[in-house]
């Protein structure tokens, strides 16, 4: 029976491709593993915490499902637990962006469009898909998970080696334009860009502007839209 997972690590586990190897980076307490190789989802999993409290707690949590025979548990830092080639999807939840993306950087083996990266940055959302857009990662699918009052976007992206510099709005909003609670979404990554302006330099205040506007029209728009 696989465990009840929060809509985070649902939204991550329906992003994983069924059929495929994959590494679940900052596992904490196993549920999203237990869920993969409970569910048949996945055949293998690795699953890997820098800490070895919550990796002790996975155990116990794995051992009890009878799931220990489809789990490798490894204690280590970021995916210098794996070995290139050994999984097909990454899972990294629970971490900041600037996390993240020091993470991904220091595993050059990624940059293979076979592998896939499903990410749930805690934070700066945006900063996450700026540096994956400038890394030659393009995103493949979002999902929005609401805890709380608060939206979490769920990533999944492939390597595709072709760097762009991506526009403001994408950065702020990704793919999930159009999804359920996008328009929340979007009242909460408002705050943060007219956060950001206050610091900009003065060359960058103009188009900043300009972008709040864009999105501030979008939010009225679909406002009107449901009064009509």
């Amino acid at each position: 029976m696989s465990p009840v997972l929060d809509a985070r690590l649902a939204a991550a586990a329906a992003l994983v491709r069924p059929g495929h190897r994959a590494a679940d980076i900052g596992c904490d307490h196993g549920l999203l593993t237990a869920a993969l190789v409970g569910s048949g989802r996945c055949p293998f999993v690795v699953a890997a915490d820098l800490r070895s409290g919550p990796l002790s707690v996975a155990e116990k949590n794995l051992t009890k499902a009878g799931l220990m025979n489809k789990v490798s548990l490894r204690l280590g830092d970021g995916l210098s637990v794996l070995a290139p080639g050994e999984v097909q999807d990454v899972v990294i939840a629970g971490m900041g962006a600037e996390t993240i993306c020091d993470i991904i950087a220091a595993a050059p083996w990624l940059r293979d469009p076979a592998v896939r990266l499903v990410l749930v940055p805690a934070t700066k959302h945006s900063i996450l898909r700026r540096w994956l857009c400038r890394n030659g990662f393009a995103l493949r699918e979002e999902r929005l998970a609401q805890v709380g009052r608060r939206f979490y976007a769920v990533m999944a992206a492939e390597y595709r080696g072709q760097p762009f510099e991506p526009e403001g709005q994408f950065c702020l909003l990704g793919l999930t334009k159009g999804l359920e609670g996008w328009r929340a979404y979007l009242r909460q990554q408002l705050p943060k860009l007219q956060k950001y302006r206050l610091g900009a330099p003065p060359e960058e205040r103009q188009p900043i502007d300009a972008l709040l506007a864009q999105l501030e029209g979008m939010l009225e728009d679909t406002a009107q839209s449901s009064e009509v």
